[in-house]
C-alpha cells in the first residue's frame, strides 16, 4: 500500500475542531453522540466524555488552589500511564494551568532539577515512585501523592468548570526530550499544537468516534501525549491505558481492549517481533499504527505479521521538521524529504549528496553525514522552556537545527544517522555512529544496536557496540568476528573493537536506547552488571572475553597516557 505523503505539521494549517482543549473536551461532554461513549479505558473500569469532563473539572480546581502571584501555574506530573495523567490534562486545560511531565528514569537531584527548572507550583506523584522523589521531596514545594491524599484534595475543591482555560497561543505543557545522548530540555507546547497535531494524527489514521486507541508510550512523551491521546479526544474515541509498555502484554491487551489505533516511539516494534510466534497473530483489531524510529524491515515483518498498516515517520519533540516513509522509499531511508530539508556542517555549508557505489555501498560516508535542518523556518517549535542557549542554538540563522545527523541521496531521501551527541573520532577520523548501527543490525542474532565511543588508550575513540541478542550465552565470537569483516561497507575503522553483549539494552520509557548510559558505563565490568563484554585488537581473527583483569589492565595504560578522567566520564 502507499502511505500518505509527509505531514506538514505548520501551525495554524488545520481547521481546528474547538476554540480551546477546554472547549473540546466541553464539546465532546455535551454531544449526544459521544458524552455517554467510552472516553478512557483500564482494566475493566471506564469512563465517558462527560465522566472525563467532570473530573477535569475538579482537578482544574484543585490547581488553581496552588496559584501563586506572580508565577506560572505549572503543574509537575510523576505518574505512570493512568486516567489521573489525563486527568490532569483535562484540569490544566481548564484552569489555564500547564502539565509538566515528569520523567520517571530520573531521580533525586536530577528529577528536582526538572521540577525547579520548570517552575512548578504543585507536584503530583504515585507513591510507586517514591524512590526517585523521596530524596528530594522536601524541596520540591507543595506535592500530593495519588491515593488518599489526593482524594482528600479533590474532595475539598468546587466540582463547577472553573472557565479559566488559556488561549490557543498559551502554553499548556511542557514536554521534556528523551534526553538519550544529553540533558534532557522542556519544549513549550501550546492550545494551538495538541489541537492542530491531534486533528492531523486523527485524520491521517482516519480516526472516528468508534475507535479505541491503545496507549501504552509515556504520556510525559510527545508520542504518547500527541499521537496516542490527542487524536482520541478530537475524534470523540477512547484510549486504552497500559501503565507501561510490555512486549509480553502487547497483543493481549490489544485483543482485550478492541484496540484499532496503537502509538510507538523508540524500539517497541522489534520487542515486539521478539515475541514467540504465533499462526493466529494477525486475528487481532488493530487497524493502524503510527510511531517513529522504526527500522524499515521490522516495519515491514510487524505489518506483515499482525495484519496492521504501519506509518512511521521522523521528526522530533520539538516539532521543527517532519518526514514520513512511503513504500517507494529506498530500503535504509526514512522518507522523502521536501526542498527545504538540508544537511549542512556547523557553519551551515549544505553538504554533498551521497553517491553509493555499486553494491549500495556510501562512497564517503564522512564528507556526506551532518546536521539536520528545516531552512524554511521552525515549524511547530516554540521554544525550550527557561532555556535561552538552547533556544538560540536550535533556531540559528532562522532554521530549525533538528541536533540529529543524516545525509541524502541524489533522489532527495533522508537517511537518519544519530545524534550530533554521536559523532566517533578514531585515528583522527570523525564518523556518525548511526550508519554502523544499520550495518550491525543486518546480523540475524542482533535484536537492537547502538553504537557508541569509548575512550582509546592513545587519542580519541575506539568503537564500541551494544548489542540486545536473544541468547547471549551462544555468541561465537570467531563467527561474528569473521561476519563483520565479510560486510563490505563498513569501513575498517567502523569495526567495533569492543562489544557488549546481553538480552537487551537500557532504554528509556520510550524505548529509545540510552546511549549515554552506555557512554558512561563503558568498558566498565564493575558496571555493565550481567552483559557480557568482549575485546577484538587490531589484526585479531576473534574477539576474546574481556573482564575484571583486562580492564584493570586498561585503566593503568589510560592512567600512563594521562587519560584516566576518561574512565570516569
Amino acid at each position: 500500500m502507499t502511505e500518505p505523503p509527509p505531514v506538514d505539521l505548520g501551525l495554524g494549517q488545520a481547521a481546528l475542531p474547538a476554540e480551546s482543549l477546554a472547549g473540546l473536551l466541553r464539546r465532546n461532554a455535551a454531544d449526544p453522540a459521544v458524552a455517554g461513549a467510552p472516553a478512557i479505558r483500564v482494566g475493566d473500569r471506564i469512563w465517558t466524555h462527560a465522566e472525563y469532563l467532570s473530573a477535569s473539572c475538579r482537578w482544574a480546581q484543585l490547581f488553581l488552589t496552588y496559584r501563586q502571584e506572580g508565577r506560572p501555574l505549572h503543574v509537575a506530573v510523576l505518574l505512570d500511564n493512568s486516567p489521573e495523567y489525563l486527568f490532569a490534562f483535562g484540569g490544566a486545560a481548564l484552569s489555564g494551568g500547564v502539565v509538566v511531565g515528569v520523567n520517571h528514569t530520573r531521580g533525586g537531584e536530577q528529577l528536582l532539577h526538572d521540577i525547579t527548572h520548570t517552575d512548578c507550583v504543585l507536584l503530583v506523584y504515585d507513591p510507586r515512585h517514591l524512590d526517585l522523589v523521596g530524596p528530594v521531596l522536601d524541596r520540591t514545594g507543595p506535592s500530593l501523592a495519588v491515593g488518599d491524599e489526593l482524594d482528600a484534595a479533590l474532595a475539598g475543591v468546587d466540582p463547577a468548570d472553573p472557565h479559566r482555560e488559556a488561549g490557543l497561543e498559551d502554553p499548556w505543557a511542557l514536554i521534556f526530550t528523551s534526553g538519550t545522548s544529553s540533558a534532557p530540555k522542556a519544549v513549550i507546547c501550546s492550545q494551538r499544537r495538541i489541537l492542530t497535531t491531534g486533528v492531523r494524527m486523527a485524520t491521517l489514521m482516519g480516526l472516528s468516534s468508534e475507535d479505541v486507541g491503545y496507549l501504552s508510550m509515556p504520556l510525559f512523551h510527545s508520542n504518547g501525549m500527541m499521537v496516542g491521546w490527542a487524536p482520541s479526544v478530537v475524534a470523540g474515541a477512547s484510549v486504552a491505558l497500559a501503565p507501561r509498555f510490555s512486549a509480553s502484554g502487547w497483543l493481549p491487551d490489544v485483543r482485550r481492549y478492541g484496540a484499532t489505533y496503537f502509538n510507538y516511539t523508540g524500539k517497541p516494534l522489534a520487542y515486539i517481533l521478539a515475541q514467540p510466534e504465533a499462526p493466529d497473530d494477525a486475528e487481532n483489531t488493530l487497524r493502524v499504527a503510527y510511531g517513529n524510529e522504526g527500522a524499515p524491515a521490522v516495519v515491514r515483518a510487524f505489518s506483515e505479521r499482525f495484519g496492521v498498516r504501519v506509518i512511521d515517520g521522523f521528526g522530533a519533540t520539538e516539532g521543527g521538521l517532519a518526514v514520513t516513509r512511503s513504500d517507494d522509499a529506498p530500503p535504509a531511508a526514512v522518507g522523502l524529504a521536501g526542498p527545504d530539508l538540508r544537511i549542512v556542517d556547523e557553519e551551515g555549508r549544505e553538504l554533498p549528496r551521497a553517491a553509493f557505489d555499486a553494491g549500495g555501498m556510501l562512497v564517503d560516508p564522512v564528507g556526506c553525514v551532518g546536521e539536520i535542518v528545516n531552512t524554511a523556518g521552525t515549524g511547530v517549535f516554540e521554544g525550550y522552556y527557561n532555556n535561552p542557549e538552547a533556544n538560540a542554538r536550535a533556531t540559528r540563522n532562522g532554521w530549525y537545527w533538528s541536533g540529529d545527523l543524516g545525509y541524502l541521496d541524489g533522489n532527495g531521501y533522508l537517511y537518519f544517522a544519530g545524534r550530533t551527541a554521536d559523532w566517533i573520532r578514531v585515528d583522527g577520523e570523525n564518523f556518525a555512529a548511526g550508519p554502523i548501527d544499520v550495518i550491525l543490525s543486518r546480523h540475524p542474532s542482533v535484536t537492537i544496536c547502538a553504537t557508541y565511543g569509548v575512550p582509546d588508550v592513545e587519542a580519541g575513540d575506539r568503537v564500541m557496540a551494544a548489542l540486545a541478542v536473544a541468547d547471549p550465552d551462544s555468541f561465537d565470537p570467531e563467527a561474528f568476528a569473521a561476519w563483520i569483516d565479510a560486510q563490505g561497507d563498513l569501513a575498517p575503522k567502523w569495526r567495533p573493537t569492543y562489544l557488549r553483549l546481553g538480552p537487551a539494552l537500557p532504554t528509556s520509557p520510550t524505548n529509545k536506547v540510552l546511549t549515554r548510559v552506555l557512554v558512561h558505563e563503558k568498558y566498565r565490568p564493575d558496571l555493565v552488571g550481567s552483559d557480557r563484554l568482549w575485546f577484538r585488537g587490531r589484526g585479531d581473527r576473534s574477539f576474546r572475553s574481556f573482564g575484571e583483569p583486562e580492564a584493570a589492565a586498561l585503566l593503568g595504560e589510560l592512567r600512563a597516557a594521562g587519560r584516566e578522567r576518561f574512565w570516569e566520564i
